[in-house]
């Protein structure tokens, strides 16, 4: 008896179930993949001090410290963002990188500031062309201490598909002119479902810096989350940074916290600026009744000539259209005077933020 042939619509059928099949496993390969790969790092984590920085600081000096976001070398002014509804997922070029890179480091000579707060420098990413952005702004600034602390260690992310974001290794980076004694990464709580696969592990650094009438600079180096699902992270975020700001205070310690809040510091940027932030909503007004006695928020304004810190990069940066905020500044405790703080505009050339700078004295 002879066996039927099958049609030639049953063996395209056949096929296309096949690779279907082959699909959903690779898919749920990929996925497993991701979650084993997923960690958190530890919470506590004694950070390793380098550089050849020696003095404490003094009381009655006037010193200024700069943050800004580097956006890892990726933000020149003409840059979107795919997270941020934007096209891209990777710098432009390597080249686009130490080009970015190397012009912050310029303004950062420039400003010459004591203390520096960064955030965003990715030093083994797909994003960056696996540049050590971090090595970079290091050995740009040998006389002073640095502590780095990671907050994004990520597995291979496979989206977008026409130019995977990959995996991504970053951190923030705190800088002085004199000597960090100690210096220690806090874990952030951070979100549990999906999103804590594409979101950083977000944290802060706390550097202890001694001054000479023997209590500390408690010097802390932050990057709040901006997109969560759960909108109780951001606020339980806040809360332990400001915990252990108040702990640093009472016991004695000076305290300048800073850097990326991703919160409109000034609670009416749109306003402010002259911008719609109707359909921005990551940006919220930071809650001020969370602060405890003797800590105070640092609103750098201009009110004459208003400079924000941050665009949005859905766009290139486009005065007077793009969205603008400003996200980034300090906290400081009341035994720490401010003399001026400003929010330098350096046009979003080189990054989705401009620098803050903040002058101050130790108060005896």
């Amino acid at each position: 008896m002879t066996a039927k042939r099958k049609s030639p619509a049953a063996k395209v059928l056949k096929a296309v179930l096949i690779a279907l099949i082959l699909v959903v496993v690779c898919a749920g390969a990929y996925v497993a993949y991701v979650f084993a790969s997923w960690h958190r790092i530890p919470d506590m984590q004694a950070l390793e001090v380098t550089g050849g920085a020696d003095a404490a600081l003094e009381p009655e000096s006037e010193y200024s410290i700069v943050t800004w976001n580097l956006g890892f070398g990726a933000y020149s002014d003409d840059y979107s963002f795919f997270m941020d509804g934007g096209t891209e997922s990777w710098a432009f070029s390597r080249d686009a990188v130490h080009e970015n890179i190397g012009a912050a480091i310029a303004s950062l000579r420039a400003m010459q500031p004591d203390l520096m707060i960064l955030q965003e420098l990715d030093f083994d990413a797909t994003r960056s062309y696996h540049v050590d952005e971090r090595a970079l702004v290091q050995e740009a600034f040998p006389e002073m201490d640095a502590a780095f602390a990671v907050n994004y260690d990520s597995p291979f992310l496979m989206y977008p598909l026409t130019q995977p974001h990959g995996a991504s290794r970053a951190g923030i980076l705190t800088l002085s002119g004199a000597d960090i004694a100690s210096s220690v990464r806090r874990s952030l709580p951070i979100e549990t479902g999906l999103m804590k696969v594409v979101d950083l592990d977000r944290c802060y650094s706390v550097s202890h810096i001694p001054v000479s009438n023997g209590r500390d600079l408690a010097l802390v180096d932050l990057h709040l989350s901006a997109y969560t699902s759960d909108g109780t992270i951001a606020t339980e975020q806040l809360k332990m940074l400001i915990d252990d700001l108040s702990a640093e205070y009472e016991n004695g310690n000076y305290v300048i916290a800073g850097g990326d809040f991703n919160k409109d510091l000034l609670g009416n940027s749109p306003e402010v600026f002259g911008v719609s932030g109707e359909k921005y909503t990551w940006a919220q007004p930071i809650d001020e009744s969370l602060l405890t006695d003797g800590l105070t928020l640092v609103k750098a304004l201009d009110e004459a000539d208003p400079v924000p810190s941050c665009r949005n990069c859905d766009i290139g940066y486009i005065e007077g259209t793009t969205f603008v905020v400003t996200v980034d500044g300090f906290i400081v405790s009341d035994n720490v005077e401010v003399l001026e703080a400003h929010v330098v505009d350096e046009g979003f050339k080189h990054s989705d933020h401009n620098p803050v700078r903040m002058a101050f004295r130790l108060k005896g």
